[in-house]
């Protein structure tokens, strides 16, 4: 993650009791005094340490470091370290299920140890080491005894709402989260679903009456005297839970889901030999993360993880991403990120003064960046000319691996039948030529039982 000296993130303007910061390398969040009582009760009670056992919450130390707000400053902590911020909008089906699960797993303990969370913002909840895991430490607040839960509204926009959209509708719907940036409307989602959604208990209580409520009682002031007793929260948490484990999302066939097992791309060899220089090349950078673009199921993507690298691995298939993570799941992988990206129009810097959330490539700084089996996507399926794939790539690392696939391929065929050929610079000669200018080619080799060509660049200093 990108950091500057004595910052404040734009990301913690909202909340009053405390903010995040950095200082060189080092991440630090200040609790503020108004939070102090919350934050002794959240250590106190023993919540904070059961979080952080179940590995539901980032853990923490506290540090002397001098405050960014003195005057305000109660305490300065640093949590341990995430190695990449992704945003909902980024996650498959699954990811933003798993994360909705998670944030209700911790409300449930919460209450258990008297506290509850005052913020269930999807943005709140990172993957690290795999997993899920909340962020926000200064989430939580004594339980207001009798009171309803104050983020049940949030907690339905960013979860329930886009993962309902995702699976009765279109799964592409769950990039809704990039407009409405405080969760999606529960009046909208209400008009947007089908009406056999009212069939689903969940679904008819938390959207279509929860919005029918909103609406009627909008602009009124809550009867603040009305009790709602701690056994009807944990319903109302349980009813949330069951309706979002009964939604599912039905993968169906993607143009590149079996990409690797389509005997026109790759023999067994030709897909051994391609896999032995990946390795070979990344294990001459050594890299400590890199971004593997274009990744599929992350099948290469593996062999960087493998390595000790951290992997980021983008797709704009929700299909193949979503394959991806559950295998991250159930092999309990700790270095690979899968995250749905188009890299024609990559995740922007949105929010408040366009600082809220940054953009993909003010995130993180990549040591080595693989390009295999894309351009020819990028090029000839989106017309990006290659001189400024050039440029794009010259921007994201110092090191390089590319493949060139040529015209002549079963892949490349395919995107021609439907349009027109007009790409004459299209070849391996220009490519190399484009390429040379600002990258040193250090290998250049093709891969057996194919017309491809694999590339081992370095940026020009």
């Amino acid at each position: 993650m990108t950091t500057h000296n004595h910052l404040k993130q734009a990301a913690s303007f909202r909340d009053p009791n405390g903010f995040i910061f950095s200082r060189e390398e080092t991440i630090y969040r200040q609790v503020n005094i108004a939070y102090q009582g919350n934050f002794d009760f959240l250590i106190e009670s023993g919540l904070y340490n059961q979080l952080v056992k179940e590995g539901l919450l980032i853990p923490h130390r506290e540090t002397n470091a001098p405050p960014l707000d003195p005057e305000n400053s109660y305490k300065i902590l640093i949590p341990e370290k995430i190695e990449f911020i992704s945003y909902p909008y980024e996650w498959s089906f699954n990811q933003l299920k798993d994360a909705a699960l998670t944030t209700l797993s911790i409300q449930k303990k919460a209450l258990e140890f008297g506290m509850s969370l005052k913020d269930s913002s999807g943005y709140n909840i990172q993957f690290h080491h795999g997993r899920p895991i909340l962020i926000d430490t200064l989430s939580f607040e004594i339980y207001p005894e009798g009171k309803p839960w104050v983020s049940y509204r949030q907690f339905c926009q960013h979860f329930l709402a886009p993962l309902s959209l995702m699976a009765y509708q279109d799964i592409r719907l769950g990039n809704l989260l990039k407009s409405f940036i405080d969760g999606i409307p529960l009046d909208l989602t209400s008009r947007m679903l089908p009406f056999r959604s009212r069939l689903a208990p969940s679904l008819l209580i938390h959207i279509h009456l929860h919005a029918s409520g909103q609406k009627r009682y909008a602009g009124e002031k809550l009867d603040t005297t009305q009790r709602f007793n701690k056994t009807s929260l944990l319903g109302l948490i349980d009813s949330l839970e069951t309706g979002i484990k009964q939604l599912k999302w039905s993968v169906n066939k993607t143009g590149w889901s079996n990409y690797y097992q389509d005997e026109q791309s790759y023999t067994a060899e030709g897909l051994a030999h391609k896999q032995q220089l990946v390795s070979e090349f990344i294990s001459q950078v050594k890299p400590g993360i890199v971004w593997d673009l274009g990744a599929n199921t992350g099948l290469f993507s593996r062999l960087a993880s493998e390595s000790g690298a951290f992997t980021l691995a983008f797709d704009f298939d929700p299909a193949v991403v979503d394959r991806n993570y559950q295998e991250v799941v159930s092999r309990k992988e700790t270095h690979l990120l899968p995250l749905l990206q188009d890299l024609t129009n990559p995740s922007p810097a949105i929010g408040w003064q366009n600082r809220e959330r940054d953009s993909l490539k003010d995130r993180a700084n990549a040591d080595l960046v693989m390009a295999l089996a894309l351009i020819h996507h990028l090029i000839i399926g989106n017309n990006v000319p290659l001189e400024s794939l050039v440029g794009f790539f010259q921007t994201l690392s110092k090191w390089l691996i590319i493949e060139f696939v040529p015209k002549s391929d079963p892949q490349v065929r395919r995107l021609l039948v439907a349009r027109e050929d007009i790409f004459e610079s299209y070849t391996q000669d220009e490519f190399e030529r484009r390429f040379q200018e600002q990258f040193i080619i250090h290998r250049s080799e093709p891969i057996r039982d194919s017309s491809r060509r694999l590339y081992f660049m370095e940026i020009r200093s």
